[in-house]
């Protein structure tokens, strides 16, 4: 079973608030024709990060209309789609009913966003999200932030900021998530991170390496094991990548079983060659089942 760990859908009503996602982003049977061309059994509907928020009145309003519509989606292809659910984090009062909401409308992932305004998931607001996923067994999945990521504020590039700054905001998440204690305080909750975690396979080898020197001369609190070892629970999806280098650099920060393929349609279409990144390794053929959907099919169980 091939299943698609990250995907986009933006139903048209966010869609046309939102400077960017208007076309191509809400073209589900555009993406159902290319899963039957790649023989890709199901995908997961991921939110992208937006502006949709601030011309709809607040994420209450993109909250109450995309995750419906993802629902709908959902139950009109029920053995094609795997929904995830976002939450109003500008209004941390209303999250519980939402999460709530999210899962009576049968969505199974939890969808954030790297950082919010400056805000990453280490804050102290995002306890009772990773509580209610813990219980109830959904993953969380962390997606790069576009709107404001960091650097932004000194470097504002149409081709720099994407490439650049919102990877960089996810391996930022995954580190303050690591500094402030959020894998320690919640060890059962399945955190997926986009992108292979940004530029954390090429730094993992300097994160242990300057944690050591810095904990020699005490600069650092002790984090109890090395920053990699932390790594190695986590999850983390290809995003449409082509190249065999990234997953090679990636499995040498944690094992098969923590890989995800994912397409990240419809900013990729190109599935054939994300597709034979997995299948050309020297990956045996349990281990490519495994990141081609046996990984997140088990985390959904």
């Amino acid at each position: 079973m091939t299943i698609d760990a990250h995907s986009h859908y933006m139903p048209p009503e966010v869609a046309a608030h939102t400077a960017f996602f208007k076309e191509h982003w809400s073209d589900a049977a555009g993406q159902l024709r290319l899963m039957d061309e790649h023989y890709i059994n199901q995908a997961v509907l991921l939110y992208p990060a937006s502006d949709a928020h601030l011309n709809m009145g607040g994420w209450q309003g993109v909250c109450k209309i995309y995750n419906q519509r993802i629902a709908q989606l959902v139950k009109t292809h029920q053995d094609r789609f795997i929904g995830a659910g976002i939450l109003p984090v500008d209004e941390p009062a209303a999250i519980k009913n939402e999460l709530k909401r999210v899962k009576d409308l049968g969505l199974k992932i939890i969808s954030l966003a790297s950082s919010y305004e400056g805000v990453y998931l280490d804050s102290p607001m995002f306890d009772e999200v990773f509580e209610f996923a813990k219980i109830n067994k959904m993953p969380v999945h962390v997606h790069s932030q576009i709107m404001n990521p960091i650097g932004q504020e000194r470097v504002h590039d149409p081709l720099l900021s994407p490439v650049l700054e919102y990877v960089f905001d996810v391996s930022m998440c995954v580190g303050k998530m690591m500094m402030s204690g959020v894998f320690i305080k919640h060890p059962e909750v399945s955190f997926i991170f986009a992108h292979f975690g940004g530029v954390l396979p090429i730094v993992k080898e300097r994160f242990d390496s300057t944690y050591s020197m810095l904990r020699r001369r005490n600069f650092v609190k002790d984090l109890g094991k090395n920053p990699s070892e932390y790594f190695n629970h986590l999850y983390f999806d290809m995003s449409g990548t082509r190249s065999l280098g990234s997953l090679q650099a990636a499995l040498e920060m944690v094992d098969v079983k923590h890989i995800l393929w994912g397409s990240d349609f419809p900013a990729n279409q190109d599935f054939k060659n994300s597709l034979n990144v997995v299948s050309q390794s020297i990956l045996s053929a349990d281990q490519r089942n495994f990141i081609l959907g046996e990984n997140l099919r088990s985390l959904l169980l």
